[in-house]
Formats: structure tokens, C-alpha cells, sequence
């Protein structure tokens, strides 16, 4: 009887500790595509757009049409129906995505002096972090990054 006890005990330890573990951004380092655009104004304005996307998250071919979009939602919610719609944890995976962006910022030196955030949009699969940098664009800048 003390050993199922002793035994059960360990179980519920070794399940609650596996169940805790928090995901690593590390984790995502293999199944990411990211990609890094800047855009630099005549006025020396340093811009950057940032997105990533999960390399298993599939996008379709073609961008459905709006009546299609609409279908699909109503017929989503009609399945659901009954069902309370949870809200994914998208915290690991912004993470990574403002780890992705930081580092990319460091190894191309584009904004020096960090920069402002001017929209997020961090969705399951996918994000987009577009930015202006706090400081103008140098000549050096322009030759570097201009298209």
C-alpha cells in the first residue's frame, strides 16, 4: 500500500514538472523563415518591416475572396457552435519573434539607436513587426540598405 502511494506521488511529481515546462524560443530556431525589408525615405526616415512565419504554417496559393472568407467563418462558427473558442498562448511565440527581430537588428546594424514600434500583428504561425528607427539615415545607410 506505501509503495503505490510512494509511486503515485512520483508520477503526479514527474507529470506536474512536465506539464510546467515552459517553451525555449530556441525551440523555433529550425522551423522559422523570416524576412527582414527596410525602406529609407528621401528625408533620411529609416523604416523596417520584420515578418516570420512558422515553415510548417502553410499559406494558401491564391488569397481566397471575400464572399469565400465569409463562408468559411460562418460555417467555423456553426461547427463551434456549443463550444466556448479559447485563446491560443501566443507568448512563446512572440518571444521568439522579438528575439528573431532583435538579433536581426544587431547583425545588420540598421537601427542603431533602437527604434519605435509602429504596428504588431502576432498570429498563430505568423507575425509582422513594422518600425521606424530612432535615428536618421546616414550616407553609409543609404549605400548599405537602399534598393
Amino acid at each position: 500500500m506505501l509503495n503505490n502511494k510512494i509511486a503515485l506521488m512520483l508520477s503526479l511529481t514527474l507529470l506536474t514538472a512536465c506539464a510546467s515546462k515552459k517553451t525555449d524560443p530556441e525551440d523555433f530556431k529550425l522551423s522559422v523563415k523570416d524576412r527582414f525589408s527596410t525602406n529609407i525615405k528621401g528625408d533620411g526616415i529609416k523604416l523596417f518591416t520584420y515578418k516570420a512565419q512558422l515553415a510548417t504554417f502553410a499559406e494558401p496559393d491564391f488569397p481566397l475572396p471575400h464572399n469565400e472568407r465569409i463562408e468559411q467563418v460562418k460555417r467555423k462558427s456553426r461547427a463551434q457552435s456549443g463550444k466556448r473558442y479559447k485563446q491560443p498562448d501566443l507568448s512563446d511565440w512572440t518571444q521568439q519573434i522579438e528575439l528573431g527581430l532583435s538579433k536581426t537588428l544587431a547583425m545588420t546594424g540598421y537601427c542603431r539607436e533602437g527604434f519605435m514600434e509602429l504596428s504588431r500583428i502576432i498570429e498563430v504561425g505568423r507575425a509582422e513587426i513594422r518600425g521606424e528607427c530612432n535615428e536618421g539615415a546616414t550616407e553609409a545607410d543609404k549605400q548599405k540598405f537602399s534598393s
